[in-house]
């Protein structure tokens, strides 16, 4: 019965070592995704490597029964045993700094001896005897026996462990807001598990264990559980370093990637282990159900995530919030974007075709230069030749017909105007390729076409709304996004972010990728018009050109920018002209890498070095102006104050 229990509880714990090992492996990649620029989120993907390291193996160990290959496990474990004192020293040195107090040198130092002395232990029990002796086996366990210098490693340990609590304890003192104190404070207590969990404790506790395998391999299970717990944790806090995205934002994919990630492979590994147990002890080793069972489960898992994720971050994250976050994903949801708009005009026209047996017809709608064509169905084009619409709707022969108004005929089209109810203004014309000199529809055909307008006309008014909330929303991003930067500066002693004016201009590093990634988007897209150089005054300032239009602002901006690396006199294709060369044919002209390489006699891998530093040299453009238009907006407000001191 006893031996029974203890062989439980080692699957069982074989199961938590892989979960653990899926779950820090899979925390590290979340923060390579998200929030890699952060020193903070850096040293915590080195902790969760050296964790992954440390379960990984333990895996390995647990999974083979040959002496020679678990000892090699056992030290290759030591590369994540080692560095973890280090790691946790470099993550708590990067917490602190980020609370306003920075190394002066004397940290940094102790950093880069650490990591020696870490590499130095690491080839010591990798390599000799030293730390770790030869490899020996219990009943249950398979460890290794400790070296000559393993109270050296022990002494390193708790030494760094001191310094690493001392480093927490004096971040969360100096923490600002209620909530970064009770995130440290989570923080603190969730590097307490990891930190045991790693520890080689079964090297000096034998043959302890063997005595009392069932109270060794619960307390074993209860530490990995506590790890796993711990791990995401700390993940969680430190998931809100580096990014100025609101809580529930962050909360919400934190929560997703551990649903999909950690859950579902754990359990898929657990439900495989359990099955092939099963199999094995009812008498059908290597079953063909078990990959049939895991396949189930894993799908299984997805529909069940699929279906109360949504309710459950609502729930867990939205608060007050809740109601405002539904119809912001509600318009995301509906939202009828350009594609949708033509699929339903054309259904639309189809229809008209059919009820007025003409042969084509289109939808233009008035834009700023006129009349546009929006869509268009049917062997005839009305703008063949390079013909323009009409400009008015006065021109050529007008009839009316009751319950559908105004029709003119303009060419070989009849005409109906599209006006909004609200205010009666025109803001698109539905044309109807002619079947007689004069318009002579039925009055069930007429009734029919002014539903069919109707719904023209509410489709492009809703467009239009769209248009004005996406306007809207292109001015009102980049204030947000400041204020969210600052907010989350704030969190951690970032008392100057808060007392200091409003920072515009990002660092040099991230001032170049933005404008890599906008002259990327430079005639549309995202990282174009949500970019966060729409904050820069200089962007603001060259709004008032440009109708309010911030996008076509932030690419004049770049344009000038880019004029600003041209050197002087006439173009050419030398060695002085081969940045703004590339910067104008590349994305200005939007022309292939090889056609651009091959028009400047270069290779594509040159090109892409000279292409990062042309962009560089466009960034310190834009940062120049930026400074410009700070000056011009200082003597503005000096001037503005002497006046006023006149008046008075």
């Amino acid at each position: 019965m006893m031996q029974g229990l203890v062989d439980i509880l080692v699957v069982f714990n074989q199961i938590l070592d892989a979960g653990n090992t899926i779950t820090a492996f899979s925390l590290l990649l979340y923060g390579l995704t998200f929030n890699l620029r952060e020193r903070v989120a850096r040293t915590f993907a080195l902790l969760l490597a050296c964790m992954t390291i440390v379960y990984f193996c333990d895996v390995l160990v647990g999974t083979t029964s040959v002496a020679a290959e678990r000892s090699l496990w056992l030290r290759l474990q030591w590369l994540g045993i080692a560095f973890l004192p280090t790691a946790y020293f470099h993550f708590s040195d990067a917490l602190l700094a980020a609370t306003g107090r920075p190394s002066r040198g004397r940290r940094r130092l102790v950093v880069r001896i650490s990591y020696l002395t870490s590499a130095a232990l690491f080839a010591a029990a990798g390599l000799t005897p030293l730390v770790a002796a030869d490899f020996a086996l219990s009943s249950t366990t398979a460890y290794l026996r400790p070296g000559p210098l393993f109270p050296l490693f022990a002494a390193f340990w708790g030494i760094d462990a001191v310094f690493v609590g001392i480093n927490l304890w004096r971040a969360h003192q100096r923490c600002l807001t209620r909530t970064s104190r009770r995130r440290m404070r989570y923080l603190i207590a969730g590097s307490i598990a990891p930190a045991l969990g790693a520890f080689p404790f079964l090297m000096i506790l034998q043959p302890a264990p063997s005595a009392v395998p069932l109270l060794f391999w619960g307390a074993v299970g209860l530490t990995s559980l506590a790890v796993a717990g711990s791990l995401i944790l700390m993940a969680y806090v430190v998931a809100y370093y580096g990014v100025s995205y609101p809580d529930r934002v962050v909360k919400g994919r934190l929560f997703q990637w551990i649903l999909r990630g950690p859950v579902v492979a754990s359990t898929v590994l657990a439900m495989m282990v359990i099955a092939n147990r099963l199999s094995v002890r009812i008498g059908f080793p290597n079953s063909r159900v078990v990959p049939f069972a895991m396949v189930a489960v894993l799908l299984l898992l997805q529909y069940v995530i699929t279906w109360i994720r949504v309710p459950l971050e609502r729930w867990l994250f939205y608060g007050e919030d809740r109601n405002d976050v539904r119809r912001l994903q509600l318009l995301e949801e509906r939202l009828l974007t350009t594609g949708d708009l033509r699929q339903f005009l054309e259904a639309l026209l189809n229809a008209a075709c059919d009820i007025t047996a003409a042969r084509s017809a289109f939808v233009a709608v008035v834009g700023q230069a006129g009349l546009e064509l929006e869509v268009a169905v049917g062997p005839d084009d009305p703008l063949r030749g390079g013909e323009e619409l009409a400009p008015v709707l006065s021109a050529g022969a007008q009839a009316e017909f009751e319950g559908l108004g105004s029709v003119f005929t303009w060419d070989s089209y009849w005409l109906l105007p599209l006006r909004r109810a609200d205010t009666t203004e025109t803001i698109g014309l539905l044309g109807l390729r002619a079947r007689s000199p004069q318009p002579d529809f039925t009055p069930d055909e007429a009734h029919a076409l002014r539903e069919i307008a109707e719904k023209a006309t509410v489709s492009l008014t809703d467009r239009l709304l769209q248009r004005e909330i996406f306007a809207t929303v292109d001015r009102l991003v980049p204030e947000v996004e400041a204020i969210q930067r600052m907010r989350a500066a704030a969190r951690h002693g970032g008392i100057g972010v808060l007392t200091g004016p409003a920072p515009t201009l990002p660092a040099e590093a991230d001032l170049a990728n933005l404008v890599r990634e906008a002259l990327g988007h430079y005639w549309g897209g995202p990282r174009l018009t949500q970019s966060p150089l729409l904050g820069l005054r200089v962007v603001r300032q060259a709004m008032q050109e440009h109708d309010g239009n911030p996008a076509n602002a932030l690419r004049a901006i770049l344009r000038r920018g880019i004029e600003r690396t041209r050197p002087g006199g006439e173009r050419r294709f030398t060695a002085e002209w081969v940045l703004y060369n590339i910067l104008e044919m590349k994305f200005l002209e939007g022309r292939k890498v090889r056609d651009v390489a091959m028009r400047l006699a270069v290779s594509e891998a040159d090109l892409y070095r000279k292409q990062r530093v042309a962009i560089e040299a466009v960034a310190g453009a834009v940062a120049q102006m930026e400074r410009e238009a700070a000056e011009r907006g200082e003597a503005q407000g000096e001037a503005g104050t002497d006046g006023s001191r006149l008046r008075e």
